[in-house]
This record gives structure tokens, C-alpha cells and sequence, in this order.
């Protein structure tokens, strides 16, 4: 992973399209930051349903066992070397959650575990689905506010 995450602002490329507003979550399963936002990105799965997707850079099986162990309800959509969806989006580091608009431009990006970030970003996306925001994480939770990726 090397390079700078897309701007807000900025067209989503069409490597990953899924109607409507959604978050588009870029991991590996073996990055121990991925692993201990995994809880978080869960609540981000249940909270929006049908709007999330994690997009992983492993085998699909494995994806799925990770998602499986983590609890995530989100389908898995896995991007392998070249790495394609991942270059596209610019993603330098993981976890990056990215959430698209309703018009294919990028609404929020949140690189790394950054709790103040993460909860903006479903904050954005419900504002973007009309939904009620749900908060992924706090203080109480024992996780830092911040880990690089």
C-alpha cells in the first residue's frame, strides 16, 4: 500500500459501484490496526446495512473467515494483486473507510484507526441515508483515539 488516499470530494472511481450512499471499508487481514478496529467496523456494518462493503486484499476465503471471526454482517469483496480498487481509492494504509455520496464522489475518508474520524464518517453516511448516526467508538471502549495504520 503506498500513496495518498482519494480527497472528499473527488470522483469515486468505478472499480467498486454500489448504488445509492456507502462506505467502502479497504483492509488487510493480517494488520493488527484492521483487527483491533474490527468491533468498531462491525457497529459501522450493523448501523448501515446494505451500505457497506469491505473491500480486502486477501484471498476471498480468507476475507470471509476474518469477517466471520470479527463479526462483520458486511459482504467482502476481495482485490488482489494489482491491487486495483485500492490503487484507484489511493490507499496508503489500514484500514482506510471511504464513504461515497449519492452522485459517486467521495463524501469522507478516514485513513488508520482515528475514532474521532470514524465516527464523523458514519456520522456522514447517515446524514447521507437519512439514517439515525450511531456512534462506533468511544473513550469508555479502552481504544486509543488514534493508531497508525
Amino acid at each position: 500500500m503506498s500513496g495518498m488516499a482519494i480527497q472528499v470530494g473527488a470522483q469515486a472511481p468505478t472499480v467498486i459501484e454500489l448504488p445509492g450512499p456507502h462506505a467502502l471499508v479497504f483492509y488487510k487481514v493480517t494488520c493488527s490496526v484492521t483487527q483491533m478496529a474490527g468491533p468498531a467496523l462491525a457497529r459501522l456494518g450493523d448501523a448501515y446495512a446494505g451500505a457497506v462493503v469491505g473491500v480486502g486484499q486477501d484471498a476471498q476465503g480468507d476475507l470471509d473467515a476474518f469477517a466471520a471471526e470479527q463479526r462483520w454482517g458486511f459482504p467482502q469483496d476481495t482485490d488482489l494483486a494489482p491491487y486495483e480498487a485500492s490503487n484507484a481509492y489511493g490507499i496508503a494504509s489500514a484500514p482506510t473507510v471511504v464513504v461515497v455520496d449519492g452522485h459517486g464522489r467521495v463524501a469522507e475518508v478516514v485513513e488508520s484507526w482515528d475514532r474521532e474520524g470514524l465516527n464523523r464518517a458514519s456520522a456522514r453516511l447517515a446524514e447521507l441515508l437519512g439514517a439515525e448516526p450511531q456512534v462506533l467508538s468511544t473513550e469508555a471502549d479502552g481504544l486509543p483515539a488514534f493508531k497508525p495504520g
